[in-house]
């Protein structure tokens, strides 16, 4: 059901994918009293990022808007009250009550809830464990047919790793980004970064924060090369290659887990 805050599978391998902001749907009463129109909610949020969660089978995927709670910002700022907290949007028709607020929290905490079960579950069964955080970014704020965003500061994949210990997961950030580089992406390689655009959000540290031997979550951010992202039509082509790229990290993911201790 769709109507749900979120899907959650859990699968049998130590690695899983999160797709927060790729939800667009609100309860009743937040659409109620939201200014934004959906196109506009839209471009700020990382739609079909769920899709591209399938190339593992546990997957925590987001129904719900970043504009109804945003999972990857501290639970203080989770919900958006300005402009400020949100591009310089203006989000509400008028200030939401704290009741809906209330609301929106415990949304929030049930999913992080949720969440500490399910890794601590893979932490059980596996030892350690992957998080590939997808998210997708704009790159052409300017307006619609205005020139992108300096390629030297936008790379078509960044991976935020800026809460990973590196002296735990060095090796297997390297391995990562090496394979994600050196797959044949539609005749070309990937332009792929470390914590150039993003350094990851809440969720990345959180888990860092919880299973700080056992959790390795890679924030991974692509670039709406893919896309229009004022009008949201979808290059199927360049689409349809992006989980291939990420699911040909998968063996080396789990080659690495296995080097740093995972448990069969």
């Amino acid at each position: 059901m769709r109507d749900r805050f979120a899907e959650i599978v859990e699968g049998q391998e130590p690695l899983a994918a999160t797709a927060i902001h790729n939800g667009h749907a609100l309860r009743k009463e937040v659409a109620e009293i939201m200014a934004l129109s959906g196109s506009d909610r839209l471009r700020e949020e990382d739609p079909h990022t769920g899709i591209v969660a399938s190339v593992v089978t546990t997957q925590l995927v987001v129904n719900r808007s970043r504009f109804e709670v945003d999972l990857n910002r501290p639970r203080e700022t989770a919900v958006y009250r300005t402009p400020a907290d949100a591009w310089g949007l203006e989000i509400w028709k008028r200030n939401p009550p704290e009741e809906l607020i209330e609301r929106s929290l415990a949304e929030y905490d049930a999913f992080y809830a949720e969440a500490h079960r399910v890794f601590s579950e893979m932490e059980r069964r596996f030892g350690c464990f992957v998080v590939l955080d997808l998210h997708s970014y704009n790159h052409r704020r300017q307006g619609p047919g205005e020139p992108p965003d300096d390629p030297a500061e936008n790379p078509e994949v960044n991976i935020g790793t800026g809460t990973v210990d590196r002296s735990r997961w060095g090796q297997l950030v390297d391995r990562f980004m090496g394979d994600l580089v050196a797959f044949d992406f539609l005749g070309r390689q990937l332009d792929v970064r470390e914590n150039v655009k993003f350094r990851g959000g809440r969720l990345s540290a959180w888990i860092h924060e919880n299973f700080p031997r056992s959790g390795c979550c890679l924030a991974i951010e692509f670039k709406k090369f893919f896309m229009d992202e004022w009008t949201g039509k979808v290059d199927a082509e360049e689409f349809e290659a992006i989980p291939r790229a990420l699911e040909s990290t998968l063996p080396g993911l789990l080659e690495t887990l296995e080097k740093l201790g995972t448990r069969p």
